[in-house]
């Protein structure tokens, strides 16, 4: 049963639910016009400043692409299931290589499951809360890129993999290895795709490595981790629905760079998953309206989850 039936009516999430062509065709420009907006400035006003913000808002908005390809395996971005398929894959899953029906495959057992010991994203959430100085090495391994290839070489080692063996892929695999070679290739065509774009609009036929490569590899790999304690990191261990999972308050700077399309109403996404992300905030007001708002768990910002999720003693961690 859907977790929101318990609090909305029948008619009021169908009224949540309603699809928007209008709002998905801005949501993926929004998203493409801030990556080639920012590599545009770089090539513009070279400088090391405007540079560092390029590679900030791109691997932001990588993280906004993958927002957006969630929400069309949810088939939530667009009204027409065969849209959200294409819009899914090509413009918001391969350019960061990611594949969308095995990423749908994986979070809809993410769903079923959520905080139990079935849910295939207990292996990110369970360690929290840890020390401060462990998640300092995680998300120093993030932005020095350690993290971003490492998983880019487990990526093609599961290609080559796949390519040899007779059987179907497993059933499930995380996000960093849910890829095929036929998966990879189709990768390489959009990239190859986006590398003639960034060159044709900065002039500079390093641009790709620069301002996609970069990100992917660094800035995004952090945003993402981030997202992922934020949503379930040192919550409740139960199948309350209002407390294993947490909806964080964002400021605008943190929508920018941490926390686009709505991401961060996380909670709500759980009551109803089909709700599409731009109609999450008023989904959230009406459960604070409903009187549900001292039970649900919500944080006042990213920098209290990171606190919360870094609160564990070193102490306690060496016993």
């Amino acid at each position: 049963m859907t977790p929101g039936k318990a609090f909305f009516t029948s008619d009021e999430i169908r009224g949540l639910s309603a699809r928007s062509d209008a709002w998905g065709v801005w949501l993926v420009i929004h998203c493409w016009g801030l990556i080639l907006a920012a590599a545009a400035v770089f090539a513009v006003w070279p400088n090391p400043l405007t540079f560092l913000l390029a590679v900030v808002v791109i691997g932001s908005r990588q993280l906004g692409l993958a927002i957006l390809m969630h929400e069309a395996a949810h088939n939530a971005l667009f009204k027409t299931r065969a849209i959200n398929e294409w819009v899914g894959e090509w413009l918001c899953g391969r350019p960061i290589i990611a594949d969308l029906p095995e990423y749908r495959h994986y979070h809809l057992t993410h769903h079923r499951y959520t905080q139990t010991e079935r849910d295939p994203d207990l292996r990110l959430s369970k360690p929290f809360p840890t020390t401060p100085a462990s998640l300092r090495r995680k998300l120093i391994r993030d932005l020095t890129g350690q993290t971003g290839i490492k998983q880019r070489a487990q990526q093609i080692m599961f290609a080559f993999k796949m390519a040899g063996e007779v059987e179907g892929q497993p059933s499930s695999q995380d996000l960093a290895q849910a890829f095929s070679g036929p998966v990879i290739g189709r990768a390489i065509i959009a990239n190859a795709v986006l590398f003639a774009v960034l060159w044709a609009i900065t002039g500079l036929w390093w641009s790709w490595f620069a301002f996609w490569a970069l990100p992917l590899l660094t800035w995004f790999q952090a945003v993402l981790r981030i997202r992922n304690i934020a949503e379930h990191g040192a919550v409740e261990f139960s199948d309350d629905p209002l407390r294993n999972t947490r909806t964080t308050r964002a400021t605008w700077l943190e929508r920018l760079l941490v926390a686009p399309y709505w991401v961060n109403y996380h909670l709500e996404h759980h009551l109803v998953m089909h709700v599409p992300a731009h109609n999450l905030p008023k989904l959230h007001r009406m459960m604070i309206e409903k009187g549900h708002g001292e039970r649900m768990q919500v944080a006042p910002n990213y920098l209290a989850v990171l606190r919360a999720a870094s609160s564990r003693p070193a102490a306690a961690a060496a016993a």
